[in-house]
């Protein structure tokens, strides 16, 4: 990002298609075409992992894995490992603009284990290579995944005694057990690295970068924490000692919960950060950039300690800090890192984030408290940020336009000098595009004006988030040609 540039963000689940969910396929393609048409150079995602409870990309299975629902079967209908027939009976659901989880999981996963049974043309030397290649986590993945199937999906730490502990003779009961099942989920991975490669190489070919996240944590129900748990704060039992969260704030009179085991960041520098160094060259396969969320983490954390009915009684520990990313900069070079630090910032964790020269963020969203000057109106901009309309986590601009207290909105529009004819969002845009961050990124719905039933997440929630799917319609001539005036406008 040595120039000044500017992107969107879309996770590959909210692309338009005909089977429910947005894939690697034919929409993601489009959607490199518009962006490319409408000036921009960079694509942010969410994280590509497969998701487990409540479908959050931030609660993934594992921490190198791609998630099999984004695997395309127009694809899979060239290459004939399935016929339209196959489709034509099958349900992805109802709704275009929303994903049903629970007909993805039960329908699409059937739906390729019935192309696996089949595809004994596709158990050649192109899986065996990659399955050698990633030999470091795809078999332990694969074991996992087919063992949660064995456990009818129980969390691992309700598994059986002996393999819950990982014991070496029962590891290899369970090898040759499942070997099947366990080379059916190598399988999936096996095509959805060969897809997304094909996407990404097709992408950077039209000068797009993409930026993916890493999620701070590793969710408790993984094979991270299954097969590493020697690097997670657990008890004989394999049960968390302490969990992660943040405390009480203006959002959240009790703090979160956010229920992920806490590292062991002792074990970690004794063994180099060997795991968290894999972790990083692993997401540089996936993405141009990394996004780091929860990124103050890394000076200090909040853990609580398991059982405790709300974060209140958690307490602030101290984390790697520059240490890690010394280590990483050894190891791999100079990665492209962006920082998320967002939320309660102490002068150690903005220090911190300096010294390590990281990019921070700034999100309009949270600029206009009228009680308040705060640091992400953008006369407080610096160029080394990233500046944000909003986030996943966020309401859409519309949303927030629509609930704002009246002080609040009446100080965006005085300082955005908001026009109503332009439409308010286009506001919020126009001033991230005219700041001097050198990177400026809105989330697709802003760019559409949708209000709040849009929005991809909504935080201490369980319904209803992920789910969220772009109209085919929606990326019309018009819009390409106000977004590239724009960003013609302000440099980017």
């Amino acid at each position: 990002m040595a120039e000044r540039c500017s992107g969107i963000l879309m996770h590959i689940t909210s692309l338009p298609g005909d089977y429910g969910i947005g894939t690697l396929g034919k929409g993601a393609y489009e959607f490199v075409d518009f962006l490319v048409s409408a000036g921009q150079r960079v694509w942010q995602v969410l994280p590509l992992g497969p998701t487990g409870f409540g479908n959050s990309p931030y609660q993934s299975f594992s921490s190198f894995a791609g998630n099999p629902y984004l695997i395309d079967f127009e694809i899979l209908l060239e290459n004939g490992l399935l016929n339209e027939m196959d489709l034509k009976t099958i349900d992805f659901g109802s709704d275009p603009e929303n994903v049903d989880y629970e007909k993805i999981y039960y329908n699409k996963l059937g739906l390729l284990k019935r192309i696996y049974n089949r595809s004994n043309n596709m158990k050649n030397d192109g899986m065996k290579e990659f399955r050698y290649q990633n030999k470091d986590w795809v078999e332990d993945y694969a074991l996992f995944m087919a063992l949660k199937a064995h456990f009818q999906m129980k969390p691992w730490q309700v598994w059986d005694q002996e393999i819950k502990q990982r014991e070496g003779k029962t590891l290899k009961y369970y090898q040759n057990l499942l070997a099947e099942e366990i080379e059916y989920w190598v399988f999936l991975q096996y095509l959805f690295f060969e897809q997304w490669e094909k996407l990404k190489s097709y992408a950077n070919g039209k000068g797009i970068q993409i930026i993916g996240d890493i999620p701070f944590y590793v969710a408790e129900d993984s094979v991270d924490a299954w097969a590493n748990s020697e690097i997670v704060l657990l008890d004989e039992e394999k049960k968390p000692i302490a969990i992660a969260g943040c405390p009480p704030d203006f959002f959240s009179e009790n703090g979160q919960l956010w229920g992920n085991p806490i590292y062991r960041w002792d074990v970690l520098e004794d063994r180099n950060y060997d795991w968290w160094i894999d972790r990083i060259r692993g997401s540089l396969k996936l993405y141009d950039i990394i996004r780091i969320d929860h990124f103050r983490g890394f000076e200090s954390y909040w853990e609580i300690p398991y059982g405790s009915p709300t974060a209140a009684t958690g307490r602030w520990v101290k984390g790697p800090g520059m240490k890690l990313f010394q280590t990483v900069t050894k190891e791999l070079g100079v990665v492209q890192i962006i920082a998320e630090d967002l939320g309660f910032l102490t002068k150690e964790v903005i220090d911190f984030r300096r010294e390590s020269k990281y990019p921070g963020m700034k999100v309009l969203q949270f600029a206009f408290d009228a009680n308040i000057e705060s640091d992400y109106l953008p006369h407080h901009h610096e160029k080394n940020c990233v500046v944000y309309t909003g986030t996943h986590d966020n309401d859409t601009i519309q949303g927030w336009l629509n609930t704002a207290k009246t002080e609040d909105l009446n100080y965006a529009k005085e300082y955005l000098r908001l026009i109503e004819e332009e439409g308010y969002h286009w506001g919020f845009i126009r001033a991230a595009w005219s700041s001097v961050a050198k990177l400026a990124i809105a989330p697709m719905q802003d760019f559409l004006g949708l209000d709040s039933m849009h929005r991809m997440n909504r935080p201490s929630t369980l319904d209803g988030n992920w789910q969220w799917r772009m109209k085919k319609e929606a990326l019309t001539g018009a819009l390409v040609k106000r977004i590239q005036h724009m960003t013609k406008l302000y440099g980017r």
